[in-house]
């Protein structure tokens, strides 16, 4: 090889490995330790160092332990004592907050149980409390990692009973599935059992409730913390009608007061909607009894996270259907978690409130730590939430509480240094299809403020139809006549850009030039003869237009937009008239005769001519009638015209 070539090769190299990005391929791994006296078990996670966020609170790590015989705990050292003899199988999901790497991945850890040596076992914790039905995760949804989620329910009969439990995920509303379940595990000889999807499903009547959707806009249901219905045929319909994917385990012999826990794992699609203010919600439905229809419901809401980050701001707003949306109410849900070494006592929430929604209409969904809301005119001396409405912000002061820090002694479940405000609003009188943005900043007694991430809401383009009717005026040729009906697609109620497509069926009519045409003939005699050809030619044709626009309302009054059209002569008639007079001698001083001919010709889809349009709407620009005026530019020849026009948009 020349010595130039190889310089060359080398330095393209160099640049190369310069430009790639290296793909991480470390995975950081935490492993289960613990310490074994018979059948007691102390356990003891190894972590990774933590990677601090610049400007983030102090990172930390929160656990899920899955024990092996159904019960679990979310302490960072659990330790547990197992009923009997046996080998059992430890798992742990390690989350880590405010954290600048991926979560630490485990493996199951063998614990042999061969002695029993302590007689203090205890039964899994009642739920009760619950209604005898829970779900809980450990943590929020991040694509393309896994999550546990765990569901646990509670036969609160005074007999034995055998029932069903069903795991609904993956919203229809999205348009990609968020989860894919990768494993589930039982301790109680649970059973996984198929039963047949619905095909078609009707609306169930619920008045009040509402959840925006990009596929559907039926109602659904609502539930609150867990509820208990009687219908499990309505239940199940408007489940399967929410979600694509369903589990479903049956269950036998579950004694009085027994509590259960099943454990999910699912793993979130590289598809996973990106948007970090969106909920999405699985939903479970506990049948304590198969031969019943008394069943419980509970919907999980989680929000989409890029980290783990427990101080955050979401909405169920991501998808808004713009035509349905006017007298929903819209719930966000600001979260937060105190990090401090010590309690908070005072939490203050100042939150963002976009101009478009009602804030007369705002009202408390749910909070913790739950309280009643302070009396106005006097300074609480007990527990309470203070809300303050101001123009463009609502602000929430949890005065006189006591929520735990994270580094405070003693302090061993992470769930209790949390708390939320959950809160809805409808949108106001004149509210415009935009996206909205808002965020919070949340202030622990005296501390500096922690600022959330924007949660925001947003409409989906929605379709409207329009028909439009008029007239083409065509300066250049003689006595045409144009007149047209169409139809038109764009999204629905745009606020200012947006596109436009077309399509118009024009019936047209005009009259070419009329030509004269004067020959002298010499006849069989010898005498000369003017011979003069006058031809007139009338035009009918179908003509298509297919306009692509994008427009722009100034208001809700008038648009201007500009585009392209495409203009298909799909069928011409051409009649051709043709008089032929003969004049005696050379001048057409005597007429010796006339004779007329007719050709008619006929073709299809013989041109096509395009070319730039100009257009300018008055009316009810959004939605509705307007009236409009267009000039069109043809780009082949000289064949500009305009074109005013009436459209209704539904």
């Amino acid at each position: 090889m020349k010595p130039q070539l190889s310089i060359f090769f080398i330095l393209f190299s160099i640049f190369s490995i310069g430009q790639t990005k290296v793909k991480d391929t470390i995975t950081r791994r935490a492993n289960i330790g613990f310490i074994q006296n018979g059948n007691a078990v102390s356990f003891k996670p190894e972590t990774p160092p933590l990677i601090p966020i610049a400007g983030a609170p102090k990172p930390s790590y929160s656990y899920l332990w899955e024990l092996g015989d159904g019960h679990y705990s979310k302490e960072a050292e659990p330790k547990h004592v197992y009923k009997n003899k046996g080998t059992y199988t430890t798992r742990l999901a390690v989350t880590n907050n405010y954290d600048n790497g991926k979560p630490p991945a485990t493996r199951p850890k063998k614990v042999a149980v061969n002695d029993i040596t302590d007689t203090n076992y205890k039964d899994i914790a009642s739920i009760a409390d619950q209604n005898g039905f829970a779900i809980l995760k450990n943590c929020d949804p991040i694509p393309e990692q896994e999550m546990v989620v765990v569901v646990s329910y509670q036969n609160l009969e005074n007999y034995v009973s055998s029932g069903k439990l069903y795991l609904f995920y993956n919203e229809k509303q999205f348009k990609h599935n968020n989860f894919e379940l990768s494993d589930f595990r039982t301790y109680a000889n649970e059973r996984e059992i198929k039963e047949n999807l619905v095909a078609s499903v009707n609306d169930l009547d619920d008045s009040n409730n509402f959840v925006a959707s990009a596929e559907n806009s039926f109602k659904l249901k609502k539930y609150r913390n867990t509820t208990t219905e009687e219908d499990l045929d309505a239940s199940l319909l408007d489940a399967h009608k929410t979600y694509h994917n369903v589990s479903v385990l049956e269950f036998d012999d579950a004694n009085p007061g027994e509590t259960r826990n099943v454990f999910y794992t699912f793993k979130t699609t590289p598809e996973m909607i990106k948007d970090t203010s969106a909920t999405v919600t699985m939903r479970g439905i506990f049948v304590p009894n198969r031969s019943y229809k008394n069943h419980k419901i509970k919907n999980l809401e989680m929000e989409i996270v890029t980290s783990h980050d427990p101080n955050k701001m979401g909405s169920n707003g991501s998808f808004m259907n713009y035509r349905l949306v006017r007298f929903k109410r819209v719930n966000f849900k600001t979260r937060f978690q105190n990090n401090g070494e010590g309690p908070a006592r005072k939490i203050r929430l100042e939150t963002d409130i976009p101009d478009m929604f009602d804030k007369k209409t705002f009202q408390i969904e749910s909070m913790y730590p739950e309280c009643p809301i302070c009396p106005k005119g006097e300074e609480p001396t007990v527990s309470c939430l203070d809300t303050i409405i101001k123009q463009k912000q609502i602000i929430f002061t949890f005065k006189n509480i006591y929520l735990p820090g994270t580094e405070q002694k003693n302090v061993h479940e992470k769930d209790s240094t949390k708390g939320f405000v959950k809160y809805s609003m409808k949108f106001g009188e004149d509210f415009h299809k935009v996206k909205t943005k808002s965020r919070t900043s949340i202030i622990f007694d005296k501390n500096e403020p922690i600022i959330t991430n924007y949660a925001t809401t947003r409409f989906l383009p929605g379709i409207s139809i329009g028909v439009k009717a008029g007239y083409n005026f065509y300066p250049d040729l003689d006595k045409s006549t144009s007149y047209f009906l169409g139809a038109t697609i764009s999204p629905f109620k745009s606020y200012r850009f947006y596109w436009q497509v077309e399509w118009v069926n024009a019936l047209n009519q005009y009259n070419s030039a009329v030509t004269v045409v004067d020959q002298i003939n010499t006849n069989a005699n010898g005498v000369r003869q003017l011979i003069r050809t006058t031809t007139a030619t009338e035009n009918k044709n179908i003509n298509w237009e297919v306009p692509v626009l994008i427009r722009y309302n100034i208001n809700n009054y008038i648009g201007i937009g500009a585009g392209i059209q495409a203009n298909i002569n799909v069928s011409q008639e051409q009649n051709q008239n043709l008089t032929i007079d003969t004049y005696e001698g050379d001048k057409e001083s005597f007429l010796i005769g006339t004779k007329t001919e007719t050709n008619n010709m006929k073709t299809s889809f013989t041109d096509i001519k395009t070319g730039l349009l100009f257009d300018l709407t008055a009316g009810f620009a959004r939605i509705g009638p307007s009236l409009g005026a267009r000039y069109v530019i043809n780009f082949e020849q000289n064949f500009n015209y305009f074109q005013v026009y009436g459209i209704w948009k539904f």
